[in-house]
This record gives C-alpha cells, sequence and structure tokens, in this order.
C-alpha cells in the first residue's frame, strides 16, 4: 500500500515497507501476461553433417592356390534442405599365382536439387579404370531431373533419367559419345540394426543402342557395433560391347567390414 501525505503546495508518495517487492511481482506478471501463450524459446538448429563409412575386403589364401585380394570403398553424404551431395571411392587389387587378376578403381560424385520434397534435378559424374576389362578410364558426366517415388525414414525410392557424355579408352582406342542415363535406386531399413541398399543404371549410346553399359548392385549391411558393422555387397558390370578379348560381364560379390564416422 501507498499513502499520501500532503503539504502545503506539493505532495509526498511515501512507500510503506515491502511496497516495492509488491510493484516488482506486479511488473513480472505484466511481462508474463504480455508473452504470447505456448511460445518458447527457440533452441539453434545444428547444421548437416557428413555422413561417413569406410569400409575394407581382405582375402589370402596359401598352399595349393596362392592368391591375395584387396577391396575398399569409402561413401559420404551429406544433406540440406534443399540439397544433397554423395561422393563414393572404391577400388580393389588381386593377385592369383603372381598373377594379376583385379584392378579396379571407380569414384561417383553426385549433387541433388530438391525443388519440391520430391521432385529433384540432379548432376552426376563417375571415373572408372578397370585394367583386367581393359579399360584405361571411361568418364562419364550425366545430369537431368529426378522423382522419389518412396521417400520416409524407412524406405527410399528413387528414379533419373537425362542426357550424359562419355569418353573412355578402351584397348588402344579412345571414343567419345553422347549418351542417355536412366536409373533407380532403393534403400530399405530392415531394422534398426540392419539395412538393405539397391541400384541401377543403363546407358546405352544415342546413336548405338547396341553399345551400351548396365551398372547393378545389391548388399545388406548389419551393425555390429554402434560404429562397426558387416557389408556385403553383389555388383554386376556388363558392357555390350568390351574392349576386344574381354568378357562382358563382370561379377563381384564383396564381404567387408565397415567403420561409421
Amino acid at each position: 500500500m501507498i499513502t499520501q501525505i500532503q503539504s502545503p503546495g506539493k505532495s509526498i508518495w511515501n512507500p510503506k515497507p515491502g511496497a516495492g517487492l509488491v510493484m516488482l511481482a506486479l511488473g513480472g506478471c505484466l511481462l508474463a501476461s504480455a508473452t504470447p501463450a505456448g511460445a518458447q524459446a527457440v533452441e539453434p538448429t545444428e547444421p548437416p553433417k557428413w555422413e561417413t563409412s569406410a569400409a575394407l575386403g581382405f582375402t589370402l589364401t596359401d598352399g595349393n592356390s596362392d592368391s591375395i585380394l584387396f577391396t575398399g570403398d569409402i561413401r559420404t553424404e551429406r544433406k540440406w534442405s534443399h540439397d544433397e551431395i554423395r561422393l563414393r571411392a572404391e577400388g580393389a587389387y588381386g593377385e592369383s599365382e603372381d598373377v594379376k587378376n583385379n584392378e579396379m578403381a571407380r569414384g561417383t560424385a553426385q549433387w541433388d536439387h530438391l525443388f519440391t520434397e520430391r521432385f529433384y534435378s540432379f548432376l552426376r559424374f563417375e571415373a572408372l579404370h578397370d585394367a583386367i576389362a581393359d579399360v584405361e578410364y571411361r568418364l562419364t558426366l550425366s545430369g537431368g531431373p529426378g522423382y522419389y517415388f518412396i521417400k520416409n525414414d524407412r524406405t527410399l525410392l528413387s528414379a533419373e533419367v537425362g542426357p550424359g557424355f562419355i569418353h573412355e579408352k578402351l584397348g588402344s582406342g579412345e571414343d567419345d559419345y553422347i549418351t542417355l542415363r536412366a536409373g533407380e535406386r532403393f534403400q530399405y531399413k530392415i531394422s534398426d540394426r540392419a539395412r538393405f541398399f539397391q541400384s541401377l543404371e543403363y546407358l546405352p549410346q544415342i546413336d548405338d543402342f547396341e553399345n551400351y553399359l548396365l551398372n547393378f548392385e545389391a548388399g545388406v549391411e548389419a551393425d555390429i557395433t554402434k560404429k562397426v558393422a558387416l557389408r556385403v555387397t553383389f555388383q554386376d558390370t556388363y558392357d555390350n560391347q568390351p574392349a576386344e578379348g574381354r568378357e562382358r560381364n563382370d561379377i563381384k560379390l564383396i564381404s567387408s567390414i565397415a567403420w561409421k564416422f
């Protein structure tokens, strides 16, 4: 309470003890009532992170059969609200009875820009070296539209199609041509600890559909710990017009240990 003391020509306000505390409490109530109902403090969101895994496979035999095989695969991706980037590098080297029977290196990079939650455009680059298939190098650049037919926490299914350009050296000859790339990618979360992945792409030469490439991959990955997983991958690379003296089909079944970081 506040009492007023009158004196000639002026008035003096004299707060009683404890009145200041009452006024502070009233001010706090007024401020609280001015805050919109249900309003919460906005916490800063963490920027997107790179999700990376590296896998290593190794096979060694000795005795009646003397062979060795190394395989390596590193993948990383990052997702923003409207953009996604996926990078991958893989390789293999093997010998049997001191004769080289495997020498392959491949790198891919793809950027997707999302116009809606499902519709996007892609730009993709791939470089390949396969000594056993007599591919000195094959450089592929492609781009076009893509679409997610299924997109949720458990399942991803997308398809994309667009023009591309290939420059390659097979055997002793070099060639370059325009191609059409049609690709599909599928991922399925079997459980919290296991995943299935699969991809397929078809690249025919525009003016000669008898010359085409077909790349297929499917695999499963199961977590051993939070950072370590067992991965089994099946790969099939089909070249309808391979280098002279080479087979059209190359098949690999790879078992490896993957580290996630």
